[in-house]
């Protein structure tokens, strides 16, 4: 028994790459991809195939490169799937993040080619950013049996709303939390018990529970094992190879830290649009780390354009 081995048993453990030959390694359930994995996937020689693949597909259907690009994605998607017997996490465009309609239309044409490649929409989750814009596209998409994966989600109030929407699933980002308050207060690090990006994974996942909402947990953005191994018990773990490979040299077993049921029973909170904006406002950690996920996986998206527009052309 090792400390990754252990992990699964409390824990879904999900590959946070697009790396294919680690995924194969590794053996996740599922595995998560971004604009920012994709970029540096599709520029590894070793997918270079992968990449010819979706531009020719491109070019066969009369499509320009920002048609090849969701290609792209979706072959990536099928060949991790190749690999692990759950489900993989295709992103939407991050430019996309406030507009609901374009991010239904995005998400709908993703699937559509997954089900040409012989892929059931059961088997991919469409991430989208956790903005209101985002949760209300989420909404409809999953009474359409499209199931999503609500990314860039930092505060309670993204949390709660994704859950009165009935998304499949939330990716809190723990690491990007702990950044921010390490930056606040001006330390290189917080120990683990008072570690803000595990405190806030713990409580969603404990509202959750206490309120019998449907909708998983994937605490998200490690930065270290401890971080990880404190959230042991959380419905899913996404995890990035170097981590899965530290944990899987550790010998021993590791214990079950979130049990359902077993936090200090907590207030409902009753949201709509206005009490969203208000109580996402008030915390001003998740209003400029959202911001600034979604600035950051745009960079990478208009690389990933110049990169296949310059191949396609």
């Amino acid at each position: 028994m090792n400390h990754l081995e252990s992990l699964k048993q409390h824990s879904t453990v999900v590959a946070d790459t697009g790396d294919i030959e680690s995924i194969a390694r590794l053996k996740p359930q599922d595995a998560t991809t971004n604009p920012s994995l994709l970029l540096k996937s599709a520029q590894d020689a070793r997918y270079r195939p992968l990449v010819d693949g979706a531009l020719a597909q491109a070019r066969a259907a009369g499509e320009d490169a920002a048609g090849a690009i969701d290609r792209l994605f979706v072959a990536f998607g099928c060949e991790i799937l190749k690999h692990v017997p759950g489900r993989v996490s295709t992103e939407v465009d991050p430019r996309l993040s406030f507009d609901s309609e374009a991010t239904i239309a995005r998400a709908q044409r993703l699937i559509a080619l997954y089900e040409k490649a012989g892929i059931a929409r059961d088997r991919v989750l469409i991430k989208i950013a956790t903005t209101w814009e985002g949760v209300r596209a989420a909404e409809r998409l999953e009474r359409e049996g499209i199931h999503c994966n609500l990314t860039l989600l930092f505060g309670m109030a993204q949390a709660v709303a994704c859950a009165d929407a009935g998304v499949t699933l939330i990716s809190p980002f723990v690491g990007r939390i702990y950044d921010w308050y390490c930056a606040q207060q001006k330390v290189a690090d917080i120990p683990l018990e008072q570690d803000p990006g595990v405190a806030s994974v713990s409580r969603i996942y404990s509202y959750y529970k206490q309120f019998g909402y449907r909708t998983e947990v994937m605490g998200a953005s490690f930065r270290k094992v401890g971080q990880v191994e404190a959230l042991a018990g959380c419905d899913l773990l996404t995890i990035a190879p170097d981590l899965l490979d530290q944990m899987a040299a550790q010998p021993g077993a590791i214990e079950r830290r979130l049990v359902a049921g077993q936090a200090a029973p907590m207030e409902r909170i009753a949201l709509d649009e206005k009490a969203y904006r208000w109580l996402h406002n008030e915390d001003a950690m998740a209003v400029e780390k959202l911001s600034d996920g979604i600035r950051r996986f745009d960079v990478d998206a208009r690389k990933l354009d110049r990169f296949v527009a310059g191949l396609f052309a």
